[in-house]
């Protein structure tokens, strides 16, 4: 009896997981060079393909970019969709957001420089169009539905007594801050504070103490531990 060979990573037989593996190598490329000094046969290589093959899946290297950008607040955009359910209080909200998000950056420390790397370029020109054609896209189906989704969530608790009454144009970024810099910041805090920022234990300290620190700034009767324990 004839044996049918299995198609192997780096062919075209199975699209899903070579389409998974360039774009796993290809976050980690940009985020350490970005765009301008990643190169496709570094991703290709991590990614056990060639490079004609990643032109098959991917057209090139901008196509490529914005794909794994389009990974990164994908990914993030179906974790907040699953942590904000209709029937919290806007209290609950707020704390499984920043739990949502904080998370999801934790499991995947360098999204954030990915990020980071796409705000300095399209910033590089005065117009964002020409320094990024994927900025527009990104904010489009993601930063303001999210924004929008949140600055309800504070309207409401502000109104209903629960929130201080605080501007969302202004707390919304500089929640998200004290929720990503940390990440960003890594090889800074390495040096001020011996050991591994990104171990399990620091990374659980650092959690609670974003989560703390939203808390005392947004709640009109802080009381984390009564709202985490309704969460779990």
């Amino acid at each position: 009896m004839k044996t049918v060979a299995k198609p192997r990573l780096g062919t075209r037989g199975q699209p899903e997981l070579t389409r998974a593996a360039i774009l796993e190598a290809a976050l980690t490329e940009f985020a350490a060079e970005g765009i301008s000094g990643a190169r496709t046969d570094a991703i290709a290589r991590t990614a056990g393909v060639n490079k004609a093959l990643l032109y098959y899946y991917f057209h090139d290297k901008e196509s490529l970019y914005g794909s794994a950008l389009d990974h990164v607040f994908g990914g993030l955009a179906q974790r907040l969709e699953q942590a904000l359910k209709p029937e919290l209080t806007p209290k609950q909200k707020i704390l499984a957001y920043v739990q949502a998000h904080f998370d999801y950056v934790a499991e995947n420390p360098i999204y954030p420089r990915m990020v980071q790397r796409e705000m300095m370029r399209a910033t590089s020109a005065a117009s964002p169009h020409i320094g990024s054609p994927h900025i527009r896209q990104m904010v489009d189906r993601y930063f303001r539905p999210t924004f929008m989704n949140l600055a309800q969530i504070l309207q409401e608790g502000i109104a209903a007594g629960e929130f201080r009454p605080v501007q969302p144009a202004q707390f919304i970024p500089s929640m998200i801050a004290i929720i990503v810099f940390y990440f960003i910041n890594t090889p800074v805090v390495r040096l001020i504070v011996p050991g591994d920022p990104l171990s399990p234990d620091r990374i659980s300290e650092r959690r609670a103490a974003v989560l703390d620190l939203i808390s005392a700034a947004l709640f009109r009767n802080p009381e984390l531990a009564d709202a985490k324990e309704t969460l779990s």
